[in-house]
C-alpha cells in the first residue's frame, strides 16, 4: 500500500520559485570584471532566468540539449544555472583554466550548440572556436549590450550579448515540469590522468545534495547567512552552493574574477560575509595577507575548505583570528560532497591540540551518502583509526559512470572507488592519507605525503609545501619535500628536515628538502604531483 501524500519532481527549479516566492528581496551581490558592486535578489533573477529560458528556446536550444557556460561566480551565471537546467537541457560549466586544447575536446565531445562566456574569456573562446565550429552555433558574451568588440568567428558561429539577449526574450510564463532523474548540470573532470570524463548530474542528485550541504552538520546556512564561494561555479558547481544557498535565502556574495587576497578581504568586510568556502590554497594566501597587514576580519566566522587535504597549521591560523576551519570531502564524480568535519558529543569538547589533530580529518559522512575503507583482502577495514583501505563511497548523489562511456556504468548500489587511501575511526570520522598513487613506500613502511606537507606549511618559513616518492637503491623509494617560502623567508633544508623530529616516525622524515620558486598546479587548483615527480625524477 503507497502513503496518501503528495509527489512533486525534485527539481532544480524549485529552488529558485521558492527563493522568489519566500526569500524574494535576499542578496546576490556580483563584482565584475572592472570591479563594479551589482546587486540583484532572488525575485529579480527568477525573471530574469525565466526570460532567459525564452531566449534559449529561441536559439535553437531544446530538451537535453547541453548549453557550456566559461564564466566566473556572478548574479549572470547564476541565472543559466537555472535558465539552461529549469528548461530541462544541460548545464555544462567548463573550466578555464584547462588546457585550450583540452576545453576544445569537451565542447565537442558535449556537443555543446551554444557557448556563454565572461568578457574575459572571450578571447579563449574565439580562439578556441575553429576547433569546435563543427558543432558551436554561437558565443553569448555576458556583457552589456555594445560593450564587447567584434570577436574573430569561424562561419556559422554568431556572437551575441548576453544583456541584449535577455532584453529581447519573450518571459516565460512558468517552470515546466519533468522527471526528476532528467541530467541537470555536466562537469567533466580536470584530466589529470587522461581526457576529461564528464560527471552527468541529475535534477533528483543536485537537489538532495542541496538538502545535505545546508543540513545542520554541514554548511548549516540559514537566511541570515551571507556567504562568499570563493570555489569557482565550474568546479563542481560550486560545491552546490548555487542550490543551497537559495534554498533558504542566503545571500549570496559573488567575487568574479577577483580571488587576489586583497580583494576577497575587502569584500568580505564590505558585504559583511560570515562564512566562505574556497580551497586551500585560497586560504593560505588570504592569512598570509592578513599576517602583513595586521588586523582581523569584521564579520566572517566560517570557511569550508575542500579539494585538498586541509593543513593544521591553517585550522590554528584562523582560530587566531576568530574564524573555525573546517573541511569537507568529495570530488567530481560525487557531487563534491560526501563528508564534513561536524561535530559528534565525543569530539565537541576537545580542545588545544587535540581539536587540531580532529580539524584535520576529513569528517564523517553526510545522510544520504556512505564511505568506506577497504583493506587489501577486499574487505572493509575497521574502523579503528588505525587499518587503512582504498576509499570508496556510495550514496544519492554519486556517479554510476560517466558520460558517453557506458563501459564505465556501474550497479546503483555498487560502492565508487575514489582512488584514496584513508582510515576510519571510531566515531566514523575519516582521514584521507593520501591518493593512491601518492603514497610514499619506503623499505616497506608506507608514508603519507599528505601528513609530510601538513607538517612543512606548519613551519614559519613555508608558505606552500608537496611531498614526493624519489627512486632510492636501498629503499625503493625516499620522501622528497619541495618547498615555496613565504614572503621575505628564507628557508634552510636542514632547519625543515629538524622541525619533522618528534613529528612523525623517524624514517617518515624526508631526506631531502628543496626549496623552489613555485609549485605546479593544476585547474583546480591542487598541486600536480605527476608534474613534480617528472621535474624531480632523480631526487634533485
Amino acid at each position: 500500500m503507497l502513503g496518501l501524500m503528495q509527489r512533486r519532481e525534485l527539481l532544480i527549479s524549485s529552488i529558485i520559485q521558492h527563493a522568489a516566492r519566500h526569500h524574494g528581496e535576499a542578496e546576490i551581490v556580483s563584482r565584475r570584471d572592472d570591479g563594479r558592486i551589482v546587486r540583484t535578489t532572488y525575485r529579480a533573477l527568477e525573471r530574469r532566468a525565466r526570460k532567459l529560458m525564452g531566449a534559449l528556446r529561441e536559439l535553437g536550444v531544446r530538451f537535453g540539449d547541453r548549453v557550456a557556460t566559461l564564466a566566473m561566480n556572478s548574479d549572470r551565471h547564476l541565472e543559466l544555472y537555472y535558465a539552461i537546467s529549469g528548461m530541462g537541457a544541460v548545464c555544462h560549466t567548463i573550466n578555464p583554466r584547462l588546457a585550450p586544447n583540452d576545453i576544445a575536446y569537451i565542447i565537442g565531445h558535449a556537443e555543446d550548440h551554444v557557448l556563454f562566456v565572461d568578457a574575459c574569456f572571450a578571447p579563449l573562446a574565439a580562439a578556441i572556436a575553429p576547433r569546435v565550429a563543427a558543432v558551436l552555433r554561437a558565443i553569448v558574451v555576458l556583457a552589456e549590450t555594445g560593450e564587447m568588440k567584434q570577436l574573430d568567428l569561424p562561419p556559422g558561429v554568431a556572437q551575441l550579448d548576453y544583456e541584449s539577449l535577455v532584453e529581447a526574450a519573450d518571459e516565460q510564463d512558468d517552470w515546466p515540469v519533468f522527471d526528476e532523474n532528467t541530467a541537470s548540470g555536466l562537469c567533466y573532470t580536470s584530466g589529470t590522468t587522461g581526457m576529461p570524463k564528464g560527471v552527468l548530474y541529475s535534477h533528483r542528485s543536485s537537489l538532495l545534495h542541496a538538502y545535505a550541504v545546508n543540513s545542520a552538520d554541514a554548511v548549516a546556512m540559514r537566511a541570515t547567512t551571507r556567504v562568499l564561494p570563493v570555489v569557482p561555479m565550474f568546479h563542481v558547481n560550486a560545491w552546490g552552493l548555487p542550490y543551497a544557498a537559495p534554498m533558504v535565502g542566503a545571500a549570496l556574495i559573488m567575487p568574479g574574477r577577483h580571488l587576489d587576497p586583497v580583494s576577497l578581504r575587502a569584500l568580505m568586510d564590505g558585504e559583511r560575509v560570515d562564512l566562505s568556502v574556497g580551497v586551500p590554497t585560497v586560504w593560505l594566501a588570504l592569512v598570509h595577507h592578513m599576517r602583513q597587514t595586521g588586523g582581523g576580519f569584521r564579520t566572517l566566522k566560517r570557511i569550508m575548505s575542500g579539494g585538498a587535504a586541509l593543513p593544521r597549521a591553517l585550522v590554528a591560523a584562523f582560530a587566531e583570528l576568530g574564524v573555525e576551519a573546517c573541511q569537507g570531502w568529495g570530488m567530481t564524480e560525487t557531487s563534491p560532497v560526501v563528508t564534513y568535519n561536524g561535530p559528534k558529543p565525543a569530539t565537541a569538547a576537545l580542545t588545544g591540540e587535540a581539536r587540531l589533530d580532529h580539524a584535520v580529518r576529513q569528517g564523517r559522512a553526510l545522510f544520504g551518502a556512505d564511505v568506506r575503507a577497504v583493506g587489501p583482502d577486499g574487505a572493509e577495514a575497521p574502523w579503528d583509526g588505525g587499518s587503512q583501505g582504498d576509499i570508496s563511497c556510495r550514496g544519492h548523489w554519486i556517479a554510476k559512470g560517466y558520460f558517453r562511456a557506458p563501459e564505465s556504468e556501474i550497479a546503483d548500489d555498487a560502492w565508487f572507488p575514489t582512488g584514496d587511501v584513508g582510515l576510519i575511526d571510531p566515531d566514523g570520522f575519516l582521514l584521507l592519507t593520501d591518493r593512491s598513487k601518492d603514497l610514499i613506500k619506503s623499505g616497506g613502511e608506507w608514508i603519507s605525503s599528505i601528513e609530510l606537507e601538513n607538517i612543512a606549511v606548519g613551519h614559519p618559513d613555508v608558505a606552500e609545501a608537496a611531498a614526493i616518492a624519489a627512486p632510492d637503491e636501498k629503499w625503493g623509494e625516499r620522501p622528497l619535500l619541495i618547498v615555496v617560502p613565504r614572503q621575505g623567508h628564507e628557508p634552510r633544508p636542514e632547519e625543515l628536515r629538524a622541525f619533522f623530529k618528534g613529528k612523525v616516525a623517524s624514517f617518515a622524515i624526508p631526506d631531502r628538502v628543496i626549496v623552489a620558486a613555485e609549485l605546479p598546479h593544476g585547474a583546480t587548483g591542487k598541486i600536480l604531483k605527476h608534474e613534480l615527480r617528472r621535474l624531480y625524477a632523480g631526487g634533485k
